[in-house]
């Protein structure tokens, strides 16, 4: 144990030879001299020397020039913790991507290890656009693990007294984000167990959609423009039919630019070329192993499917 340094107490005494002891190892580390250091950050050979021999004090500022100098953070240099060299070998991993690749590394990090916590997970929410199957393999969902099932826009309409047009067009969209945002509180608060179909464009609201996936295990329903096509005209939008190019270029640049909002949900189930059947069987089998906090209903569905 280093002696303590005049006018410390031993606590602040140890701090200091613990840091010295820090900036010497990174040192050790990067393969440079006490003197290529004083080059690199400023300082004194002298006060670099007192500093890692544990006898001198430093500022603030003054240890992040030393940080920045040993290409560290200086929290690593600051923590009484002893480094873990995997966590710091992933955090390096980390620091080399860029925002968007750092987003999906770290979702990707928590749905395969992170823990979710029960009421999470009895929670289920589908996000996707509109076509992809969130109100037909929603309910069927809902009604093999035997929850409640709820469309999100259906509530909000019960919610204004409207219907989703005539609320645009009457109060604006910011009095249906505000109503989104307030039904999902309200049943994520008051439903332990339940599965809900989300609007297509709720991932453009960063507050409730961080809402949704801080209360609900959220499954990305995907599928390939062309079938979400076919099905909006399946369930008689003709629209589409009268500007077909328009319209699939349209849905095309839609699905561009929502894709890495739809891939921070926790699962992703792609219903492009396979039936209903099989597309619940796969949504239950994708849930039962991004969370066996699922619940049991969701084990014995997919072992009741095959």
């Amino acid at each position: 144990m280093a002696p303590p340094v005049l006018g410390k107490s031993p606590d602040e005494a140890g701090f200091l030879a613990a840091l010295g002891r820090r900036v010497r190892e990174r040192r050790d580390e990067a393969g440079l001299t006490r003197r290529r250091l004083s080059e690199l950050s400023g300082l004194s050979e002298r006060y670099l020397a007192q500093l890692e021999s544990g006898d001198g004090n430093i500022s603030i500022l003054l240890i992040r020039r030393v940080a920045e100098a040993l290409h560290c953070s200086l929290a690593q240099l600051l923590s009484d913790q002893a480094a873990d060299p995997e966590i710091e070998a992933a955090l390096g991993v980390l620091r080399t991507l860029e925002p968007g690749q750092r987003h999906q590394a770290v979702a990707t990090l928590q749905q395969r290890f992170g823990e979710m916590s029960r009421e999470r997970a009895r929670r289920i929410a589908l996000v996707g656009l509109r076509g992809a199957g969130k109100s037909t393999l929603g309910a069927r969902l809902a009604a093999r693990l035997k929850v409640p099932f709820f469309e999100l826009d259906q509530q909000i309409e019960r919610e204004l007294g409207a219907g989703l047009e005539s609320i645009f067009t009457m109060y604006g969209q910011d009095t249906y984000r505000e109503a989104e945002r307030r039904v999902l509180d309200r049943l994520t608060r008051t439903h332990r167990r339940c599965v809900i179909a989300t609007g297509g464009s709720l991932v453009l609201e960063p507050r409730t959609y961080e809402l949704l996936r801080e209360r609900c295990l959220t499954v990305w329903l995907k599928a390939s423009p062309e079938e979400h096509m076919d099905r909006v005209i399946a369930q008689g939008d003709l629209r589409p039919i009268r500007g077909r190019d328009h319209a699939m270029a349209e849905l095309r640049t839609i699905l561009e630019q929502r894709d890495r909002l739809y891939g921070l949900a926790d699962a992703t189930v792609d219903t492009t070329g396979i039936d209903e059947a099989e597309s619940l069987k796969r949504l239950v089998q994708v849930i039962a192993v991004a969370s066996p906090l699922a619940g049991s209903s969701a084990r014995e569905a997919t072992a009741a499917q095959g």
